[in-house]
C-alpha cells in the first residue's frame, strides 16, 4: 500500500475511519510535547509534537513487551534448568545409594563388614558375623546366637518367600549362607534349619545349667 504524500494534518483520523475512539496523550506526554515544541520554536499545541509523543508511547510499549517476553523466556529457561539439575542430583543420589547398598550386602547372603558398620551407624546395633563353625566347635554363646537366629528366621509361623519369580533365592533365604547353612529353597529345608536351631538352644541351656 502506497504511503500518502499529504501531511498528517491534512488527512482524516484513521481511528475515526475505523470506528475507533481517539487516544489521548497523558498529562506527562503533553508536557513533554509542549517542551519539545518550545525547544524547536513551535507554537503548542501542534500535531507534530503530539504525534512524536504518541510514537514514543508505542515504542516504549513494544520495548516493554519485548523485555517482558525475554524475562518470561529467561525465567522459563531458569526453571527448566533448575528442574534438570534437581533431577540429575536425585539420579546421582540414587546411584550413590544403590552402590552403597551393593557394598553393604554380601551377594551370597548376609551383610558385609561395611554393611554391619552402616547398620551400627543407623540403628545403633552391634551386629556380628554369623557363626559358621561346626556344631562340635561352638561355644555355648555361639550355640545361643546361631540357635536364636535359626529359630527367628526359619521357625516363624509364616515364612517370607524363599525364592523370587525367577526361581532365585531371596535375601531372606540367602542369609542362611552367612551362618554356614545351605540356602533353603523350600519350606521343608527352612524348617530343618529351624529344628537345628532348637537343638542348639537346648544344648546351650543344658550347658548353662551345668555351669
Amino acid at each position: 500500500m502506497a504511503k500518502s504524500t499529504r501531511a498528517p494534518w491534512e488527512r482524516s483520523n484513521p481511528r475515526k475511519r475505523a470506528g475507533k475512539s481517539s487516544k489521548h496523550l497523558s498529562p506527562a506526554q503533553k508536557s513533554a510535547a509542549k517542551a519539545r515544541a518550545h525547544r524547536a520554536g513551535r507554537r503548542y499545541p501542534n500535531l507534530v509534537d503530539n504525534m512524536r509523543m504518541a510514537a514514543k508511547k508505542k515504542s516504549s510499549k513494544k520495548k516493554s513487551s519485548k523485555k517482558t517476553s525475554k524475562s518470561k523466556a529467561s525465567k522459563a529457561k531458569s526453571t527448566t534448568s533448575a528442574k534438570k539439575t534437581r533431577k540429575r542430583n536425585a539420579k546421582k543420589a540414587k546411584s550413590r545409594k544403590h552402590r552403597a547398598s551393593a557394598r553393604e550386602k554380601d551377594p551370597r547372603g548376609g551383610l558385609t563388614a561395611a554393611g554391619r558398620k552402616a547398620f551400627a551407624r543407623k540403628q545403633g546395633a552391634h551386629l556380628r558375623p554369623g557363626v559358621t563353625k561346626p556344631e562340635s566347635e561352638m561355644t555355648p554363646q555361639e550355640m545361643r546366637r546361631k540357635g536364636s537366629w535359626a529359630v527367628r528366621f526359619y521357625g516363624r509361623a509364616k515364612l517370607p518367600p524363599l525364592v523370587d519369580g525367577k526361581g532365585q533365592p531371596t535375601r531372606h533365604a540367602l542369609s542362611a549362607h552367612a551362618w554356614g547353612e545351605p540356602v533353603p529353597k523350600t519350606v521343608a529345608a527352612a524348617r530343618r534349619i529351624a529344628a537345628k536351631g532348637e537343638r542348639l538352644l537346648a544344648r546351650y541351656r543344658r550347658a548353662k545349667v551345668r555351669a
